[in-house]
């Protein structure tokens, strides 16, 4: 049964120097609560039913298209970096860093007169919300991160068919796209929890209607290779901070969901089984959960 909760219309301001579009969820006046999403994923892989459910538990919702996907601002005049170099460690003029990314959801903020938020970043979107907590701990009511990592270079990689779905160029006509998409999140997933087919369509389609670039994803990719390790700055943190993972997850194995609950003091750690690197709805009520549990407390 569908929950009832306001949903705005999209909308777009100006966040340091960026078009951000974005929609809410509940009730203005209730706690606000932001959620970003990973790399090269518009913010409705942030289900709409997921964030009504997460409304419900008495919170206002606010997600949004990062820079460079979506409907928010392209940077296709920066071109895209050499990969090739920046693997290696050389120095390579990169268009932006997560740094960046993570103001730009601290201009979402002002936008919206936030002073200060509880913050939920899933994948890449864990890293800009852990770089949020270090950059602007003031910000943040608490931080939880999903499926994302401190990005220590120490840390198991990925399974290699994972790697390989994510360095893949995409094609943007209709039917490869959906292919390719659905290919995706077929191996992301994981191996132990169905993927939700007709879900997993029904988002690609939607992708596609409101704007894919895969110049975009590698730009992002940079972003992330370019920002480096913070499990060090993590050991800083004072803020409520909980870690979820899944104990299948072929891109993000769940070691780092571990170190970087280890490496916050303080921080929950909340591992739920056989959850890939994606959200079926079966796992919605243990995340929906824990955050609203969580974040409740402060």
């Amino acid at each position: 049964m569908k929950t009832h909760i306001p949903h705005s219309t999209e909308r777009s301001t100006v966040c340091n120097e960026m078009d951000i579009v974005y929609d809410t969820f509940g009730e203005e006046i209730s706690p606000p609560m932001v959620l970003i999403m990973g790399l090269g994923s518009q913010m409705i892989l942030w289900d709409d039913e997921f964030c009504s459910q997460l409304a419900a538990r008495g919170f206002r919702v606010i997600r949004f298209d990062n820079r460079d996907v979506g409907r928010s601002t392209k940077l296709s005049h920066l071109g895209i970096p050499d990969f090739r170099s920046l693997m290696k460690g050389e120095d390579v003029e990169i268009p932006y860093t997560l740094h960046d990314m993570a103001k730009d959801t601290i201009g979402l903020l002002d936008a919206l007169h936030i002073d200060s938020a509880h913050v939920v970043g899933a994948s890449m979107g864990g890293m800009i919300a852990q770089l949020m907590a270090i950059d602007y701990p003031k910000r943040m009511r608490s931080v939880t991160s999903i499926m994302s990592t401190t990005s220590d270079p120490s840390l198991p990689q990925a399974a290699p068919e994972a790697i390989q779905v994510l360095f893949k160029p995409y094609s943007t006509v209709k039917e490869k796209f959906i292919k390719a998409f659905i290919n995706t999140w077929r191996v992301l997933g994981g191996d132990q929890l169905p993927m939700e087919h007709d879900r997993v369509l029904d988002l690609a389609e939607r992708f596609l209607q409101r704007g894919v670039d895969p110049a975009g994803n590698a730009r992002q990719l940079a972003a992330i290779i370019a920002s480096g390790s913070r499990k060090k700055a993590l050991g800083t943190l004072n803020i409520p901070a909980l870690v979820i993972h899944g104990d299948a997850d072929p891109l993000v194995p769940v070691a780092h969901g571990i170190d970087t609950a280890g490496s916050i003091p303080g921080a929950g750690l909340k591992i739920i089984p056989g959850m890939g690197h994606a959200f079926p709805s079966s796992v919605w009520p243990d995340i929906i959960g824990s955050i609203a549990e969580h974040a409740g407390k402060y």
